[in-house]
């Protein structure tokens, strides 16, 4: 069952990639209004920080721990019935945040929205790719990453409309009418298919040890407690050494890090979306609580970033094909850096055209021009058979990389407990915590630059072209990159 016979001028093909958009489209639009919302349900809630952290962070680590579990499930009983199966999950807990009475409630159905989404995440681009024909999967597959990104650049501006208007808890709410639009038209009208060579036994155990130790750190940097830090060591050591032992039947097989451009391109992906997962975090609070702006305010003002991802990624990811990766991610971070030291600017009755947008579109420009060569160069760095893996790795160590983030930085940044509840000491320690992200961006740029090799020389050799990382796969659009 995995024969591609749909045609994208068919009923069938449309209703394919409404279905893929609409189920992704619930993962991606909570994950960029969320951060929006924080300041209204800590009030609401009577919430210190650490429930603001944790808020994102539940999410955040079940989806990363569990990701490549959810896409292996798929190729082995069938990708749209795990996908069908996460849409409801998600939905389900989706209703339990919207409904949470109080904070230890709202994270916990935040962990299960997680579970969900590490079901539909690779389910809908895999639905897509098993569905269609040779012939038109490039095509279906730009439509479901152009959709995705019209979704992801209005994301915070319903977030923002929904915190102000009814409130909070309809950012989660809106997903129940979705899901229950989705789930009927992908059981009518989505075909079936697996993996038929799939076989083994599945690595529950690594996956729970990787989700464990992501848990264990986490808590220790939050709660700074350093048992948990170190539990979380041993039970990281534990997973590498599950890991190894099991070797190609591993979830994460150490084979994979053979290929010495695979293993730089995450390194760079870590230091990357890390200074992006604590910029988005605190960004968003600082326009509230410092500068003022209600969340619709806020919300519309970090447009910029996804817009112009929107309508330049296409053209940088043909420009890092041109001239190779080392470029693009050297001077995209040193971009992002400087857009982040420009948000100091950004204080009390900050104006946004003098203060806001020149730091966003800098940050944008960055963005733009790394996120596309770096999923690229990710693609091409592994041989064709192990791209899905690779792709799942790299999703995996961007959304690891967001969770430490979001964990670290206020203890690093010295913020109490109550710190987003004051203008003054908030805004102090966002000024702290600004050049921490720039100088992670930094260091993956200098990771980039002497680790990156240059473009393969005309009529190299095709496996020196992959090895060198510039060969031309399709862009992988399934990570809400701007979300963090």
């Amino acid at each position: 069952m995995g024969v591609r016979e749909v045609r994208m001028a068919s009923k069938a093909g449309r209703w394919i990639v409404f279905t893929t958009v609409l189920g992704s489209g619930m993962a991606l639009l909570d994950s960029t209004v969320v951060n929006v919302a924080l300041p209204h349900i800590g009030a609401d809630l009577d919430a210190d920080l650490a429930v603001l952290q944790w808020t994102v962070n539940a999410y955040m680590l079940t989806l990363a721990g569990l990701i490549l579990l959810g896409g292996s499930l798929g190729d082995r009983f069938g990708r749209r019935r795990v996908f069908v199966i996460g849409v409801v999950w998600f939905a389900l807990a989706s209703l339990l945040c919207g409904l949470a009475p109080n904070a230890g409630v709202l994270i916990a159905a935040r962990a299960l929205q997680g579970v969900g989404g590490a079901l539909l995440t690779p389910g809908s681009l895999a639905l897509i790719q098993a569905s269609f024909h040779e012939d038109d999967r490039a095509r279906a597959v730009g439509l479901w990453s152009g959709f995705g990104g019209v979704g992801a650049a209005i994301g915070p501006f319903v977030g923002g409309w929904l915190v102000d208007g009814p409130g909070w808890r309809w950012v989660f709410l809106l997903n129940v009418p979705l899901a229950a639009l989705c789930v009927p038209v992908a059981l009518r009208h989505v075909p079936e298919s697996r993996e038929e060579t799939a076989h083994g036994r599945f690595d529950v155990l690594g996956a729970g040890l990787g989700a464990a130790a992501l848990a264990l750190v986490t808590y220790a940097l939050i709660g700074e407690a350093w048992w948990a830090g170190a539990a979380g060591v041993l039970v990281g050591v534990w997973f590498v050494v599950v890991e190894r032992r099991r070797g190609e039947r591993a979830m994460v097989p150490p084979s994979i890090f053979a290929s010495r451009t695979f293993t730089a391109v995450n390194l760079v992906t870590l230091c990357v979306y890390a200074a992006f997962g604590g910029f988005f975090f605190l960004a968003a609070l600082q326009l509230q609580v410092v500068a003022g702006y209600s969340a619709l305010g806020a919300g519309t003002a970090l447009l910029p970033t996804t817009v112009l991802m929107l309508l330049l990624s296409a053209r940088s990811g043909e420009l890092g094909e041109r001239i190779g990766p080392r470029i693009p991610l050297t001077v995209g971070p040193l971009l992002c850096a400087a857009g982040m030291l420009l948000m100091l600017r950004v204080g009390a009755d900050a104006s946004y055209v003098r203060d806001v947008l020149p730091a966003l579109l800098v940050l944008g420009l960055g963005m733009t021009l790394l996120v596309a060569p770096l999923t690229a160069t990710v693609l091409a760095s592994v041989p064709v058979a192990r791209a899905g893996l690779a792709s799942g790795v790299n999703n995996a160590a961007a959304r690891a990389a967001g969770l430490l983030a979001v964990a670290a930085l206020p203890m690093l940044a010295g913020m109490g407990p109550g710190a987003y509840l004051s203008a003054e000491e908030f805004g102090a320690t966002f000024r702290r915590a600004m050049p921490m992200c720039a100088g992670i961006l930094v260091v993956g740029a200098v990771v980039a630059w002497t680790t990156m090799r240059t473009p393969a020389a005309a009529g190299c050799h095709p496996e020196c072209r992959v090895h060198c990382g510039v060969s031309s796969p399709p862009l992988d659009p399934g990570r809400s990159d701007t979300s963090a």
